[in-house]
């Protein structure tokens, strides 16, 4: 099949490279490039940088997308306006199982709130925020060791699935009434530990931060980011952290640093 893509963030860059194998993508519509890193230099999306390698025309104004019958859109970052939802049939690939965690962090609130399975849903895009009908919809477990990478890498693996289900013809049922959760965008905050709560809440805020985030917290007097960690005895042990200015490190070869 033919079809226009709209994606900016890592998740939808693997969903756009894993549909490409299979089909023509007319264009790939995606945010422009923003500044980013320590010299704040532009930096393109990770899905402009593969549409790039695959050759796909790059489009960065969603007035100019051209004409497509329908678009494919997956962690676009940006709603589309009501008179672009008119111009195509707009499909979104959204990584939960909704109405559960609508919104801008899925992954990361469904394995903060210690949910034992998400998914992906495939619904057409609507004004409301990811409310619109569902085509298709399948889960998967979060197991107790998976961070928000792993999560996020199987979820764009059977997002890829569903949709060559659905492109075809696809037919819509309403979303439930019952169980609409919001995943709010992460904040400094949801990225603090706070060592008043309970050792397994934290863990399951340092996986849902790793790797494209961390969280941050202060040990032995100085503030590091952990990536990984583990509960012992009721414990939150850190098991890689990385120093401010430094590189990841596994957590006793930095307090070796320290002695």
């Amino acid at each position: 099949m033919r079809f226009g893509f709209a994606a900016s963030a890592p998740f939808g860059a693997d969903v756009l490279e894993r549909l490409a194998v299979r089909h023509e993508i007319a264009f790939v519509l995606t945010q422009p490039d923003a500044p980013a890193g320590r010299g704040r230099g532009l930096r393109p999306t990770p899905a402009k940088l593969t549409a790039l390698k695959l050759g796909i025309p790059v489009v960065e104004r969603v007035e100019e997308t051209p004409e497509a019958d329908r678009v494919v859109l997956v962690a676009y970052g940006r709603l589309i306006p009501a008179e672009q939802l008119e111009r195509h049939l707009w499909l979104n690939v959204h990584p939960s199982l909704l109405p559960r965690w609508r919104g801008a962090a899925p992954v990361e609130r469904a394995i903060m709130a210690g949910d034992a399975v998400t998914g992906v849903t495939v619904i057409k895009l609507v004004e409301e925020l990811d409310a619109g009908p569902i085509a298709g919809q399948r889960a998967f477990p979060i197991g107790p060791d998976d961070d928000a990478e792993a999560v996020y890498r199987r979820a764009a693996e059977l997002g890829a699935e569903l949709l060559e289900e659905v492109l075809p013809a696809p037919s819509f049922a309403p979303q439930p009434d019952d169980g609409v959760t919001y995943a709010e965008k992460l904040s400094p905050e949801d990225r603090e530990l706070d060592w008043s709560r309970p050792a397994e809440e934290l863990e399951r805020q340092v996986r849902a931060l790793s790797p494209h985030v961390g969280a941050r917290a202060e040990l032995e007097g100085r503030r590091v980011l952990i990536w990984r960690a583990r509960v012992e005895q009721g414990r939150l042990v850190p098991v890689e952290v990385q120093p401010e200015g430094g590189r990841r490190m596994s957590y006793e070869a930095w307090r070796r640093g320290l002695r």
